[in-house]
């Protein structure tokens, strides 16, 4: 069975999840100190982490990005019911 191991941050509003991916993504900010200081979720502690999960461990939008995208790379925004995510893949394998 295929497995993955991610981290994400999850805000409230689409513009904070762009704000945060453009300034990862500038240098600016790396993922674990925006997952620290921004994110919503009791994971922001681990830097974001969610460690390793299979398919239909996470709901259908977080599932769909971590096994069928670029692992290593930040994608989202993600709209979630809980919110707006982003979200990179630290592995995939299976």
């Amino acid at each position: 069975m295929t497995q993955a191991s991610a981290r994400h941050i999850l805000v409230s509003t689409e513009q904070s999840c762009i704000d945060l991916q453009a300034k990862i993504n500038a240098g600016e900010l790396t993922f674990e100190a925006a997952a620290a200081e921004h994110s919503q979720c009791p994971s922001s502690k681990q830097g974001g982490d969610l460690g390793s999960f299979g398919p239909g461990m996470m709901v259908p939008e977080f599932d769909r990005v971590v096994f069928n995208e670029e692992v290593g790379k930040v994608h989202g925004p993600v709209q979630t019911q809980f919110g707006y995510h982003l979200v990179e893949i630290t592995s995939r394998e299976g």
